[in-house]
């Protein structure tokens, strides 16, 4: 009885919304879920939908939290950009952000709670700024006062607080240990270091933020690879196996390259390259259509699906160096890409492990989907022949009859002409025979 209670008090924090919903929300934040009673997915996030109203409600948040039905109010739907389901989106005046991160409870609060709030948020002490640091792995700070650039900052944080938090302070609130050179100055704090924005070297405000919003070294899955794509840079990853400790060759070589920030050779390399590892080649070995051994390390470029492998097994920092000097210059080999044939062979490959994994999982399934349909397109194929043949002998008969009838009567014709023509001679005959001697004689 407690238990429900609980769900029904937590139903009641999710507002089913209607089409009157547009004209409406301009009142509040609010966190939607646009989804399809036909999704499966959706139906998987309903739970968790309904702990996070329970938990944004509980906290005391501004953020309201309803889900809509995109099928049943398709145009409003519409109108949000939604293009598939389930969508989160979270509505703020006339502004809508998508959240693109895992469907997990405190992923999206995390998110809510983010964009909920200012886009830029501003630390008064010092006190506050180390407390904020321990808490965020990446840190973007504006230092001064009011500027063009503080007006760039502001804008460049309101489209990208989706993915990062965004700060403001004075000069006096930093600590001793960092020194800037000029001010404004934005900053961004990560590895245990900081990095100075340069519009000259940089280019633009936006895009560097976008580069520089991930440390330079985590674990990379689907999902982390998918936002480091839209980064620019190249991403590095070692594939390795930790079950077993002689396979960790690689994770090291790569962790000592983006560690010791003390070469300036490296710290171009942390510039263009970002830094990973991925346990199993499984995902590898599907995004590539290929193998790669383990351990073992691979650049991909997500801009254009290339890759890029060394031509020799990578055992110390020289030789990863030049590894990454190689696919800077345009001198390593590259595999891969977008092209035409590339494409055709994804469809193949993506076919071949589709149907491969439907028969490791089920045999039995497996022979009833793919075998279902082919006994019915056989079926259909002896059908549509065996028509065609009881078409042309429908034909032959309305024609005029079989092969074999039609050669009979071809023989009765003839009989019948023969015998037409010996009945004319006889004819003949008896009136030559029936004329007059005098007649006869005329003739």
């Amino acid at each position: 009885e407690p238990d429900r209670r609980l769900m029904l008090s937590a139903l009641a924090l999710v507002q089913d919304l209607d089409d009157t919903f547009k004209d409406s929300r301009m009142e509040d934040v609010w966190l939607v879920d646009f989804y399809a009673p036909w999704c499966g997915y959706c139906k998987k996030l309903e739970p968790i939908w309904q702990e996070v109203g329970a938990e944004l409600t509980r906290s005391g948040s501004p953020v309201r939290v309803g889900k809509m039905d995109g099928t049943a109010y398709s145009g409003v739907a519409s109108e949000f950009g939604v293009r598939g389901y389930p969508t989160i989106k979270l509505l703020k005046g006339e502004l809508a952000y998508n959240y693109k991160g895992p469907r997990t409870k405190d992923d999206i609060i995390e998110f809510a709670n983010r964009v909920a709030g200012p886009a830029v948020r501003s630390l008064p002490s010092r006190q506050m700024f180390e407390h904020v640091l321990k808490r965020h792995s990446v840190l973007f700070l504006y230092v001064g006062g009011e500027s063009p650039l503080k007006e760039k900052y502001t804008e460049v944080a309101s489209e990208l607080i989706v993915c990062t938090y965004f700060f403001s302070a004075s000069e006096d609130v930093l600590p001793e240990s960092v020194a800037l050179h000029e001010l404004p100055s934005v900053v961004v704090f990560k590895d245990g270091t900081y990095f100075t924005y340069d519009e000259y070297e940089d280019g633009s405000l936006s895009s560097w933020v976008n580069r520089e919003r991930f440390q330079s070294y985590l674990p990379i899955d689907g999902f982390t690879l998918y936002e480091l794509g839209e980064t620019g840079k190249l991403v590095a990853i070692a594939v390795t196996d930790e079950r077993d400790p002689t396979e960790r060759t690689a994770l090291s070589v790569c962790t000592q390259c983006f560690c010791n920030d003390q070469k300036s050779s490296l710290m171009l390399s942390c510039r263009d390259f970002q830094f990973g590892h991925m346990e199993g080649n499984d995902y590898i070995n599907s995004l590539i259509m290929g193998e790669v051994s383990v351990p073992s390390i691979i650049i991909l470029n997500t801009s254009n699906e290339q890759y890029f492998v060394p031509a020799e097994p990578v055992e110390d920092l020289e030789q990863l160096l030049r590894f990454f000097s190689s696919v800077l210059d345009g001198s390593a080999p590259a595999f891969g890409g977008d092209g035409f044939f590339q494409r055709i062979k994804r469809v193949a490959y993506d076919a071949r492990s589709t149907i491969m994994s439907v028969f490791r999982s089920s045999p039995l399934l497996g022979c009833f989907l793919f075998g279902l349909p082919l006994g019915v397109i056989s079926l259909m194929c002896y059908g549509i022949c065996m028509a065609e043949s009881d078409d042309d002998t429908e034909l032959m008969k309305r024609d005029g009859f079989t092969d074999e009838e039609e050669e009979e009567g071809e023989e009765e014709e003839q009989q019948r002409l023969t015998a037409g023509a010996e009945g004319e001679e006889d004819e003949d005959a008896e009136k030559i025979e029936q004329k007059s001697p005098t007649e006869k004689k005329v003739d």
